[in-house]
């Protein structure tokens, strides 16, 4: 069969990358500092059966996880009354765990409704994933069903699980009386779906961390274990009382997904050597608070190799922290180990994500360049140059607003990380050189170097504010719409990136009611079908997969504006114009290539891509 591919094409066409808020996420309980006598090794690879794409993510550490504690612990904050979206429809999983837990007995209904009321958070403006956070917890607390066994109290549970630890009894009633145990593998099946749609953008996300810093997670830890001495040895001369032997730990980032959560509630928990990152419907797990859960995943285990190197420098550390502390009237302040270790978490994805947003600028500004009029370029350019400086602008304040949380050091990572960006080495190797230049003075600093960049975002955000409230409401619901259009292609473009072509056909069929002329959405449907034919099983699937994009290809021409849409419209001449190539209809690729040149310099890169292909193919 002959082997089908095409080009790639962005679905956000002309215009600006959407960056979406970042997710809440719930960190409960710091990686624990280790003892030095941990040691990383090497590890031998398992078996590929969490591959995606050809990418074994177990061998780095990952692995998804269905946790039914969590499922039951949510299903029955849900009979409380736990609404994570009020005056919004619940999701489709949700509204089918509520039809079943319908007949649930009334009085079991009215303690968990009364537990969950008196429990509540009492703070002004506490979130549906503030309310959760502790019942999330809770679940990992928590013994296997049906027992639920607590835990004692102490001051080791997670934050806020000691509030709400009396659920638990509620929780074993509402296991043996809601009939949950009979719906629960029906239930874990949906959640293994969700994790199944997770693989492989998760594994896109594993890959560009570990690319940006060089470098591979520990897997493995030996312990050194203290043994008593036998018997035996006791009675011998000169024999030590006590022995050692080693044991070895398996670390693993485990991704948990959570179709009950609060939207956008992202929860991390380090429980010993396991890191769960508790992912709710429809997160991308690019998304700042999921990486760096993975980054504190391969982050830990550095600070503890170089511990000797964080100690030498703990104590100019620790007068940072003092000095935040004292500014921010005594604010719980993390250690100083914890403080490096989040401080070069932040600062990886900081610069993750500042470098995505410029290689985005760098691409979208080489187009419009090459479609710009000399005359109209250095407006053009100087523009640029405003977009990357904001850009910039933005991951100081998040910098900075990290830094004023305790992560003490996350400006002096960030420079060092500028610094090694295209250099190779693996970060990890020049980590004890790194921590024997910090100056702490220098750190102390950063507040009045970072206050301009900070009043730039401010001013900004605020402006953006203002011309929101000034729209009329038609402007402003048209606003409302395009970035909710651009924010469902981006999501559909994540799906058809992890060949979930069937769900990424579905949504636009949806979007076409809510969008009805939209030719955007044609053209998402004609990048689904001609994705798919490269998977399909036979000439005729694939054969009909294409007609099927030719079709939507064509539907996107057809409604496209042409005073507003021709770029568009010269992609969809393009994307045609291959799949005719690849058929070998010569005659009608031509066609379609030179009503891609016909639209000139506006239709950006879609212009030379066609030029090129049309000498490609003619004798």
């Amino acid at each position: 069969m002959k082997k089908f591919s095409l080009l790639t094409l962005s679905l956000a066409l002309a215009s600006a990358q959407m960056v979406a808020p970042p997710a809440r996420a719930q960190q409960m309980r710091p990686a624990p500092q280790a003892p030095t006598t941990q040691t990383p090794t090497a590890r031998q690879p398992r078996p590929a059966q969490q591959s995606a794409g050809g990418f074994n993510l177990r061998d780095y550490g990952v692995e998804f996880s269905l946790e039914p504690r969590l499922v039951v612990t949510m299903a029955a904050l849900d009979a409380a009354g736990f609404d994570p979206a009020p005056g919004k429809p619940a999701s489709a999983f949700r509204a089918r765990v509520r039809a079943d837990q319908s007949a649930l007995d009334p009085d079991l209904r009215e303690r968990l409704h009364r537990f969950y009321e008196l429990n509540k958070l009492r703070s002004p403006g506490a979130t549906p994933a503030e309310q959760s956070a502790r019942y999330v917890s809770l679940a990992f607390a928590l013994g296997a069903p049906p027992d639920f066994e607590a835990p004692p109290r102490s001051d080791d549970l997670f934050e806020g699980v000691a509030e709400v630890l009396d659920f638990a009894p509620l929780l074993r009633d509402f296991y043996r009386r809601s009939g949950i145990s009979e719906r629960l593998p029906n239930y874990l099946a949906e959640y293994r779906a969700e994790g199944e749609r997770l693989r492989r953008p998760v594994a896109e996300m594993v890959k560009e961390t570990l690319d940006y810093l060089h470098t591979r997670p520990v897997t493995t830890v030996v312990e050194r274990v203290r043994v008593p001495a036998t018997e035996t040895d006791k009675k011998k001369k000169d024999s030590p009382q006590t022995t050692f032997t080693t044991r070895e730990h398996e670390r693993r980032f485990l991704v948990v997904p959570d179709p009950l959560a609060a939207p956008g509630a992202i929860n991390f928990r380090v429980i010993g050597d396991d890191y769960y990152v508790v992912v709710p419907a429809g997160i991308d797990p690019a998304s700042s608070e999921v990486r760096r859960a993975y980054l504190r995943y391969v982050v830990d285990p550095i600070v503890l190799r170089f511990n000797r190197d964080v100690a030498l420098k703990r104590a100019d550390v620790q007068s940072i922290l003092d000095a935040r502390a004292r500014v921010s009237g005594g604010a719980a302040m993390p250690t100083a180990f914890e403080s490096v270790a989040r401080s070069l978490a932040v600062a990886a994805d900081a610069r993750i994500n500042a470098q995505s947003r410029i290689s985005d600028l760098q691409q979208r500004a080489a187009a419009r360049l090459q479609a710009t009029p000399g005359a109209a370029r250095a407006a053009l350019t100087k523009e640029v140059q405003d977009e990357r400086a904001q850009i910039e602008d933005e991951a100081t304040t998040e910098l900075a607003d990290a830094y004023e949380r305790g992560a003490a050091l996350a400006f002096y990572f960030a420079e060092q990380l500028r610094e090694q960006e295209s250099s190779g080495f693996d970060f990890a190797d020049s980590f004890p050189d790194v921590m024997s230049r910090l100056d702490a003075a220098r750190e102390l600093r950063r507040p009045e170097e970072y206050a301009a960049a900070r009043a730039r975002v401010a001013a900004a955000r605020e402006r953006a504010a203002k011309e929101a409230a000034e729209m009329s409401p038609a402007e402003a619901e048209g606003a409302r719409r395009r970035a909710e259009l651009i924010r469902s292609l981006d999501e559909v473009s994540r799906l058809i990136q992890s060949h979930d072509f069937a769900s990424a056909e579905q949504r636009l069929r949806a979007m076409l009611s809510d969008y009805k002329g939209e030719p955007r959405v044609f053209f998402a449907l004609g990048q689904t079908w001609s994705a798919s034919a490269a998977d399909a099983v036979n000439n005729e699937t694939r054969d009909a997969r294409l007609a099927n994009a030719l079709a939507n290809y064509a539907n996107a021409i057809q409604v496209a504006d042409r005073a507003n849409d021709l770029a568009l419209i010269a992609r969809a001449h393009l994307a045609r114009g291959r799949i005719l190539e690849f058929l070998e209809r010569r005659d009608e690729a031509l066609k379609e290539y030179d009503a891609a040149i016909q639209i000139g310099a506006a239709g950006g890169a879609a212009y030379r891509e066609a030029v090129e292909a049309k000498k490609k193919l003619q004798p």
